[in-house]
């Protein structure tokens, strides 16, 4: 499927609270957890693995609308900050910053909430999380969703040099220059960077709602050292741990029917590649949400929405 309509859903004004909240130890320290709903609900939970990394869960508090009753079926909701991240605890040990690690964190966090089956939607760099869950816990998983996914560096990279070109000649010239041994002064770096960004990572602004819980959040935000040490400096450029990551190999390991790709129709993570690698697992679906880029529910909400909760009712297993 590509290029899904939704109907218009209820938009949030002010985010509801957590029906539940905890601490989950996990290997390395204890990471924060917040649920809406039941778990025990007669729809499988669904829980969203943030991006970055070094992200944190603000990003995907639209998807709270799935625990609402009142927009139709509805099922639990899981979000968590990554260790180091957002309001996870932070001990700053980069030998915690392994793909391994933070898989083992997501099957902790299920243990610790017993859940003998969850959807799992893992967006970007959660994406890469998400993946490897589903090739090493299939048994845990009702339904896999990789939004947006990093499945292997060297397609991120190969894709960031691509839409670079669709890129105004001088914001072109400035990004391969910031790359360089001698770059141009950090406020070009940042302004062609942020050219970048609002093409195709971020398209609108953040909403009421968004700016409203970023505001009351208790506790960090955004780790930039994890994600310098991960990733790098630059979308171009990995210089991190993660720069000879091939996650591609474990797409033969997934369930195809289980297992759908969404990505922006303007995404970072090009809608080609992401076809591409769901072509790969058989079985599997893909869409393509409308006039949205990388941040799928930053853009466009309703219509991710749209997609995601008819896909998570038909992959919900008859349950007791």
């Amino acid at each position: 499927m590509a290029g899904l309509a939704a109907p218009a859903l209820a938009r949030f004004d002010r985010f509801p609270a957590p029906t539940r909240e905890l601490m989950v130890p996990v290997t390395g320290g204890r990471v924060y957890v917040r649920i809406n709903g039941d778990l025990a609900g007669p729809q499988m939970p669904v829980v969203f693995v943030h991006g970055g990394p070094g992200g944190t869960h603000d990003g995907y508090l639209d998807a709270l609308a799935l625990a609402d009753p009142r927009q139709g079926p509805h099922r639990a909701v899981v979000l968590y900050d990554q260790l180091d991240s957002g309001r996870s605890d932070r001990p700053d040990d980069p030998a915690n910053w392994t793909v391994a690690r933070f898989t083992d964190e997501l099957e902790a966090i299920r243990t610790a909430l017993g859940i003998p089956r969850w959807h799992v939607c893992g967006h970007s760099w959660g994406g890469t999380v998400a993946l490897e869950y589903g090739a090493r816990r299939p048994a845990a998983l009702a339904g896999l969703v990789l939004a947006s996914p990093l499945i292997s560096t060297r397609s991120w990279i190969a894709d960031a040099d691509i839409l670079r070109t669709r890129l105004p000649a001088a914001v072109q010239k400035t990004l391969i220059a910031c790359d360089s041994p001698t770059p141009p002064a950090e406020t070009a770096c940042s302004a062609a960077t942020g050219a970048f960004y609002r093409q195709f990572n971020g398209r609108e602004p953040p909403s009421s709602a968004t700016l409203a819980a970023r505001q009351s959040r208790q506790g960090g935000g955004f780790n930039p050292l994890l994600y310098r040490t991960m990733w790098g400096a630059s979308e171009f450029v990995a210089t991190g741990t993660l720069k000879d990551y091939d996650g591609e190999p474990l797409l033969a390991r997934l369930d195809g029917p289980g297992t759908l790709f969404i990505v922006g129709q303007y995404d970072e993570a090009r809608p080609d590649t992401a076809e591409a690698f769901a072509m790969r697992v058989p079985g599997a679906e893909f869409a393509v949400v409308p006039g949205a880029s990388h941040h799928l529910f930053g853009d466009r909400p309703d219509e991710t929405l749209g997609v995601l909760r008819p896909w998570l009712s038909r992959h919900d297993p008859r349950r007791a």
